[in-house]
Formats: structure tokens, sequence, C-alpha cells
């Protein structure tokens, strides 16, 4: 049996002392190793953090720790060529020197038992830095795409061409849903934290059969991005190690906001505990497709449809909030297209957004929309006249809807625009952003948007997207309309309705349970409600139903689906089966942070979750052999006073 859970992170066993439990986690109430001076060998700093020793080779960035008597490299040099570095500077606890050939301050200390390295740049470049998963025992990578993978580093399958991970530039704003990645190492993890993840990317490379992951920086003054800084942090070997360290990182910068503070500032939050998701086509908009719902026996929903020309009613919107739901539009300020020819009605602005308010690159040409529609509206030219924004709000929650959907605007797709009347750069563009859901959210709305980062949780409430590893592979099947589905008919699009099977490699990148680890959930779970993305319906991938309920379960997070009154009527008594079983674990876990994830078989198609402090303890098999009296395909939930678990059996 493996056993791997959750033991807060960088503090080993080795140098626990004593730990006082707090409301947002654990923290080191002794031996402050914050305060020990940098030692000095020549070209190398020496700096003690909780577990061991760093030790950063000045002349080449290369960083490793020495640990039990072990020395394990936690960075081969750096990619660029830096120069030869200049003296070696110690100022209390901290070591500065520099690489005048590049123009390039480092600092380096410790911080909560972390080392932090900074570097700041006097002039434009990139360097391509820490180099990651070079020590011989490096066993897993993991890193936050979509939910969370944990890849065996000499894995063939990920080392392959099949996934669209090896080779790809990953933004750690968008291309990853959290700021960090860690490797095993043997007993032991490592986790890498980029708190200037703005121009920062990752790209995992394989070299002789082996994961590496090559961090990068673009040192950009027009960006605002002339200082990178990375923590390096010595864990334990849980797959979410590295998870667990990114949240203490974020609770202690006072970046985390839980979603019982979001429920005591706005109680219609609660309403999503317990609560399926679903976006509702034709006549399922109607007020009797509510009623029907509510007399399956279904508690609560979340419903949300296109910002198309067939709104809800206000009679259905009411029929909603009556039965204890939520329901409100899907809506998108980032697509502009000529109102003349416009595809949909949220691309339609008054006045001269288009093309004025489009964002301009360098060369003044207008960055085109999703898909090639239109262009991608400034955020500078809407916060500049925010009654445009505003306005489209009070039109498409004039019905009453008590929850709103952004499209786009927490994805951390940032942009510079260089258009004279309205330039912005990326940093900009995410405050622009924030400043703006937060706008809706201080209207009393319950509010999400697609793919949420970290950085925009504070202001949300849920989030459709972030539930998936998506694979690059997945948007060329999307392009294939035939095997996908195209956008009509229009009141049951088949993009949303038409079954697929998708190929195994897919299948194996996106669903494998043996790969998929609850990274975002142990960062966010007490934070927002993570969903999956609104174009892969529980019933879209007919032969995923059975682990992706299993995974609803075991992360404690809703199914989402695409709704008409056929759907209902076909399968309404199994999503009400469904949300009965969830609904009383969401509604006792939903606020509670998931403490404990492991594997309960080496093939890991057993796996164990824990939320608060024993609230809820869910077990689900995903393979074919039963597990100590759990058959293959179930899982069982015990909630804190429960003599007997819970069983879901999805595919029964």
């Amino acid at each position: 049996m493996t056993r791997m859970g959750i033991r807060r992170s960088h503090r080993p066993l080795a140098v626990l002392a004593l730990l006082s439990l707090t409301a947002t986690g654990i923290t080191a109430c002794t031996h402050d190793i914050s305060a020990a001076k940098p030692q000095l060998n020549g070209n190398r700093v020496a700096i003690a953090i909780s577990g061991g020793t760093a030790e950063v080779d000045t002349a080449s960035l290369a960083v490793d720790a020495i640990s039990g008597g072990q020395r394990l490299e936690l960075s081969a040099p750096a990619a660029d060529r830096l120069g030869p570095p200049g003296d070696i500077e110690v100022e209390g606890t901290t070591a500065r020197w520099s690489y005048p050939d590049r123009e390039l301050t480092a600092t380096a200390f410790a911080t909560d038992g972390r080392l932090r390295i900074e570097l700041h740049s006097d002039r434009d470049g990139q360097l391509v830095w820490p180099i990651t998963g070079g020590d011989k025992s490096a066993t897993a990578l993991q890193i936050p795409r979509g939910e969370g993978l944990s890849l065996p580093v000499r894995d063939a399958f990920w080392n392959g061409p099949d996934t669209g991970l090896v080779g790809t530039d990953l933004p750690l704003t968008s291309a990853l849903t959290m700021p960090f990645w860690g490797y095993t190492l043997g007993g032991r993890g490592v986790s890498y934290v980029v708190p200037t993840d703005i121009g920062s990317s990752l790209t995992v490379r394989s070299q002789d059969g082996s994961l590496r992951a090559h961090a990068a920086h673009d040192f950009d003054d027009r960006a605002g991005a002339r200082d990178y800084a990375v923590t390096f942090a010595l864990t334990d070997d849980s797959p979410v190690a590295a998870a667990a360290d990114y949240r203490e990182q974020l609770i202690a910068q006072g970046d985390f906001v839980s979603l019982r503070d979001k429920i005591d500032r706005n109680p219609a939050n609660a309403r999503l505990l317990g609560a399926f998701h679903a976006y509702l086509w034709g006549d399922g908009r109607s007020p009797e497709a509510v009623r029907q719902l509510r007399d399956l026996g279904v508690s609560r929903m979340w419903l949300g449809y296109d910002a198309d020309d067939h709104p809800m009613s206000a009679q259905a919107v009411d029929e909603a909030k009556a039965a204890g739901y939520l329901a409100g539009p899907y809506d998108s300020w980032d697509n502009a297209q000529d109102p003349g020819t416009a595809d949909n009605p949220v691309s339609r602005w008054p006045g001269a957004i288009w093309p004025q308010g489009c964002v301009h690159g360098a060369d003044g040409t207008p960055e085109k929309g999703f898909g090639g529609r239109g262009c991608y509206v400034s955020s500078q030219a809407l916060k500049q006249d925010p009654t445009l924004y505003q306005d489209r709000y009070a039109q498409l929650s004039g019905n009453g809807a008590n929850t709103y959907f952004l499209d786009v605007d927490a994805a951390g797709d940032f942009f510079d625009d260089y258009t004279a009347a309205h330039a912005m750069n990326q940093r900009q563009d995410r405050a622009n952003r924030l400043e703006r859901m937060k706008w809706v959210d201080d209207r009393g709305q319950v509010l999400g948007s697609e793919a949420a980062g970290a950085w925009a949780a504070p202001v949300l409430a849920f989030n459709h997207g972030a539930q998936n590893p998506i694979s690059d592979e997945l948007w060329k099947l999307q392009r294939d309309r035939e095997v996908w589905g195209a956008y009509y008919p229009e009141a049951a699009p088949k993009v949303f309705f038409q079954p697929v099977d998708l190929p195994e490699p897919l299948v194996r990148a996106m669903f494998d349970p043996a790969y998929r680890v609850p990274l975002y959930e142990t960062v966010l779970h007490d934070s927002l409600v993570n969903v999956d993305r609104w174009e892969l319906s529980y019933y879209k991938l007919p032969r995923q139903r059975t682990m992706r309920a299993l995974t609803a379960i075991l992360n404690n997070t809703p199914l989402n689906f695409a709704l008409d009154r056929a759907t209902l009527t076909e399968h309404g008594p199994e999503i009400a089966r469904l949300q009965q079983f969830f609904a009383p674990l969401h509604e006792v876990a939903g606020t509670e942070a998931m403490t404990d994830f492991r594997w309960l078989t080496g093939d890991h198609q057993v796996q164990r979750t824990v939320f608060g402090d024993g609230a809820l303890t869910v077990t689900a098999n995903f393979g074919g052999a039963p597990y100590q009296g759990l058959p293959g395909g179930c899982a069982d939930a015990r909630l804190k006073g429960d003599k007997t678990p819970r069983r879901l059996c999805p595919a029964q």
C-alpha cells in the first residue's frame, strides 16, 4: 500500500518542532532558521532551510540541498550564459551578488523555511532557470495542469508526443492554474513556487527518457516584469506536497479568501453547497424544466444559459430561486465584432468599441478574438468607460438572475495593449479584470469565471474549467465538427449534446486516475467551487461517466451537465440520484480544506481524500478489482458521525 498524505509541505519529520494547528493550516512555532546567517565557500552560498541546507553556486545558479546526509540537485545551472559573478555580499540573513555581463542582480535568503532567490534585471531579456528534475532520485513530476497531474518521470507515454505536454511552453498565468510545480525525489520531494508569474513559463522536456521541467522568465520593462523570484522547499513524498506548500504561501501572504468568508459576505454563495451545475438549452430554460428538476428531487442546482437572444425569463428565474437554485447568464466582456455581422449578442458593443477598443500589438495589428472571430477587447478600454460593461450587466441580470458567469476573465490570458488611447501591460490587464470581477461580486451575485487561476480565487465563488488537465489534442478534436458536433440546432447544439468517444491517448492524458492528483483542490477547495468545462458535460463523454462521477465524490466537486427537456426526461432520475448522494457531502465539506490525499494501491486505482479534521473521508476504487470490500467502480463516503459509509456505484 502506498501511503502518501499531506504532511503540510516543507517541514520534514527531521526538523518538525512543536506545531500549532491554526484555522488556516499548520504553522511552525519554533526553530526560526530564517535568522541564520548565510555561509560562504568560494562561489557557493549555503543557507539553512527546513529539512537541511540549500547551496547556491553563484557561478551558474545551480542549486543543491543537503538533507539527511544526501545531496539533492534542486536546479541544474542556468541554460543561459551569465558571465562571471561579482563578489558575494552578506547583510544579516541575505546574500547578494551580481552578473555584470547580464546587468542582473541576485538575492538569496531563507523565508519560512524555504530558500527564496530573487533576480532583478536592468535590461530586457530572458533567463531559462531553474532547470529541474535532474536529480538521479527523481521519480515523479507534479504540475497543476487543470486539477493536477503527477507524472512518473520515465513514463514512456508522457515522454512521447501524444500528450501535448513535452516541448510545449506553459505560461504560468494561463496554461497552468497555479504558479508552482514539484518533484518527488525518492522518499521526499521539492516544491518550486514562482510568485512573479507574469512573464514566467514552464516547459517540460524529455531528456534521456526522463521528464525535466525548465522554467523561464522574460525580463520586460514594459510588462513590469524586470523582477523574478522562485522559492525552493523540501517536502515529504506526497504527490500533493507542492500544492500544500503553495497554499501555505498564499495564506501567509494574505492572498487566500475562504468560501466561508465569501458566504458571510454574500449569503447567496451558500446555494453552491450541494449544487450540481448545468447549462440550459432550448426548452430547458423554461419554468416547466425547472419544476421538473425540483420534482425529481434535485435539491440544489446552478443553472446557466448562453447570453443569446433567448435568455431565461423572469418567471423561469423566479422558479429557480424558489427551488433554492442559482440561475444566471454566461457573459463575455472579451470579444468585440462588427455589430452588423456579429455572431452573438455579447460581441456587439455600443459606440466605438468596435474597432477602436480592440487590443493592438506593437505593430498596430488588432489581436484576433477566440477562434479568429472579431478581436479581444482591451480591459483598459472598458476601464476607461465602465458603464459599457455595467450597462451590459444590468441588461443581462434584469430577469432577476442571482448568479453571473464571466467567460475568460479569470483564465489568465493577459495582453499587452499598444493602442495609444488605452495602452496597458499584462499586469494592468490582470488588475483591470480583478477590479471588474469584484464589481460584479459587489452587486451580490454568485460569481464564476472560466479556468480560474489561483490569482482570481479571492473574487470568485465558483469556477468552470480547471477540473480537467486539458491536453491541446482536445482543441484539435473539437475543431472536427463531424466528430465533436457543430453549434446547431440552436435549441440543442451538437457541440454540447452529441456524445463523443475520445481517442485513447486523449483519455489517458486527461482522465487516467493513475496520473491525476488534486493539486487545485489541495490549494483552493475551501475557497471556491471547481467544476468542469461547459462543453465537457457529463453525458458528452459516455465512456468517462463512472470515472468522472467517482472523481466528483473523491474531490468533493460538482458534476456539470448540458440540459434540455429531452435530456431531463431521459437522464433526470440518474441526475437526481447522483445529486442526492453528493449534496449532503458537499454541504458539510464544501467549506473545508482538503487535508489529505493518498494512493492506497501501487497502481493508483484506489485513492482516498480527507476534508477538514475528518469531516468527510472518501475512498474511491477506479479499478476493476475489489479493495477491502469496496467493489471496483464504487466510492465510499463517510461523514463524521456516520456509523457506516455511504456507497455510490455510478454505473449500477
